[in-house]
Parts: C-alpha cells; sequence; structure tokens
C-alpha cells in the first residue's frame, strides 16, 4: 500500500458531508461513522493473505479462499476511536481489539497517556489502529510508537480525516505506516483543529459538548 490513501468512494463522501454539517445530531453523527467505517474498512483490509481450504458445497467440493494467518488486531485510540471500531468489528467480528488511551494536553498538544491494553502476539498480526482525525499527528504517532514497543510489525492507521501537517507528522514518526482515510483538509487552526473539518469527533460521537 502507498503511505496515504484517500478513498473518494461516492457513498463516504456523501456520508462525510452531512456528518460535516454542524446541525447534524449525535445519534445520525454516530451512526453515519460506523457507516463509514466499514467502507474504509474494505481498503484497508483489500490485501489481506490468503490461502484456500477444501470444503463441500451442496454440489461439489472445491478448494476455497480464506483468510490465512493470526486474526487481525484492531486498536482504537481513545475515546473517538471506538466510532470506528464498532463498524469494523461488524464486518471482521472476529479481530482481536485493543486500546490505547492518550488525549492532547490543550496547551503544549503533546499526548498524554493514560491506557494501554493490546492484544498478545501483536508481531504475528495485521495491526489496524483507527482514529477519526489525524490532526497534529503527535497522539497518533505515539499510539504507533506503543504498539512498535508491544511488538507490532505490520501496522496501518485508518481516520475519517486527516490535515496535511498529521500526514506530515506520522510520514516522519512512522514512514513504514500507510494511512487510510475519507479526506485531506486544509489545514490546522492555532487550536490544532482541522479546518474546515468537522469539529470534535469525540464530542459530536458521545454529545459531550
Amino acid at each position: 500500500m502507498d503511505h496515504l490513501t484517500v478513498v473518494k468512494h461516492p457513498l463516504i463522501q456523501h456520508k462525510l458531508t452531512i456528518m460535516r454539517e454542524q446541525e447534524t445530531p449525535t445519534a445520525v453523527f454516530r451512526q453515519l461513522l460506523r457507516e463509514i467505517s466499514q467502507l474504509l474498512a474494505y481498503e484497508i483490509t483489500r490485501d489481506l493473505p490468503m490461502a484456500t481450504k477444501r470444503i463441500e458445497t451442496p454440489v461439489a467440493p472445491m478448494d476455497a479462499p480464506t483468510l490465512a494467518g493470526r486474526k487481525l488486531a484492531l486498536v482504537s485510540i481513545l475515546r473517538a476511536g471506538n466510532g470506528l471500531l464498532d463498524g469494523i468489528l461488524e464486518l471482521v467480528p472476529s479481530a482481536r481489539v485493543g486500546f490505547v488511551g492518550l488525549y492532547r494536553d490543550e496547551v503544549t498538544l503533546e499526548p498524554v497517556e493514560y491506557y494501554f491494553k493490546v492484544p498478545e502476539l501483536l508481531s504475528e498480526r495485521l495491526v489496524i489502529a483507527v482514529d477519526p482525525m489525524l490532526a497534529t499527528g503527535n497522539s497518533s504517532a505515539a499510539a504507533i510508537t506503543k504498539l512498535k514497543e508491544a511488538g507490532a510489525t505490520d501496522i496501518r492507521f485508518l481516520c475519517l480525516l486527516a490535515a496535511p501537517e498529521g500526514i506530515a507528522r506520522m510520514k516522519q514518526a512512522h514512514p513504514d505506516v500507510p494511512i487510510v482515510t475519507a479526506a485531506v483538509d486544509e489545514k490546522l487552526n492555532e487550536k490544532g483543529y482541522i479546518v474546515p473539518g468537522l469539529g470534535d469527533a469525540g464530542d459530536r460521537m458521545f454529545g459531550t459538548k
């Protein structure tokens, strides 16, 4: 995969526009994020390793394709990552799940860790880290660093929106980690929010603001 993939499927772009609108209610925002996460998951998993196994259909035996290797690991960067996690799990219900708890210091914009729990044997799994917003990239880069320290070697990052600054930060820190996103917006503002963006994804998802 290339370092950056922007998925411009019409359904994704239409749903994203509704999410951007400030009058979109929490329940609708949450449902659209779940739907978009499934569509993005198709893209980020399109080259999963495959094998074959012998099966019996009602008509005849055949060598049928099946996923190979250990079950992939989905890692949510809390708290907003959970909105993407739920949708992907509907598509890949057998995936193992982990969590990285980080919050952004509002003054320094640097990540502060408060929780880390991931599946075992990360070195033998494809690891997909999810967070709706790739803004400064500091929290995402820190989360990827923690995953590598835990043994992960095959990591991909999935987000809803990205800013050029965040993409550059991730490429600098982790050039081996592909990014899949629905859109790359114009820039960050002075508070580190993506412009035009959609506001704080966590607050809009959980109705906390």
